[in-house]
């Protein structure tokens, strides 16, 4: 976890860009919101990698413009899924060619409802709602 606190910020406040190769072109910005996130759940940045790279499951992501993937986790008897939210961004000064934007992580307790929006904690999604809100001014 202490790779992601360390290293050159970005001047654009979405933190430390970290390259994912291939399918995610150049790289992708870590927001504190997912930082936050990780350390509760106590998630990795290389399980998130994994994710990202090997989902079970792709669904349109609650907030506008954003995707969310899954990996089941847990065991047979205390199953889990451990959900990864980001926005894709086209080529712009800001982000490169081919960035994303890494949002939000959580763990769902059990399995979640396929083809329907990935559940989201109450408190997960009233960060993401003000987050989102503050940047539209800026």
């Amino acid at each position: 976890m202490n790779n992601l606190n360390s290293g050159k910020n970005k001047k654009s406040g979405f933190g430390r860009e970290i390259s994912f190769g291939g399918r995610f072109g150049v790289g992708a910005y870590w927001t504190d919101h997912i930082k936050i996130k990780m350390r509760q759940y106590g998630l990795s940045e290389s399980r998130i990698r994994r994710i990202l790279r090997f989902p079970q499951r792709i669904e349109t992501g609650i907030a506008p413009d954003t995707i969310a993937a899954m990996q089941k986790a847990g065991s047979k008897k205390h199953p889990y899924e451990i959900w990864v939210m980001w926005q894709e961004k086209k080529t712009s000064e800001k982000f490169g060619p081919g960035g994303i934007i890494m949002i939000s992580a959580w763990r769902y307790p059990g399995t979640s409802p396929i083809g329907q929006p990935p559940p989201i904690p109450e408190d997960i999604w009233e960060s993401v709602v003000k987050e989102l809100k503050l940047k539209k001014h800026f």
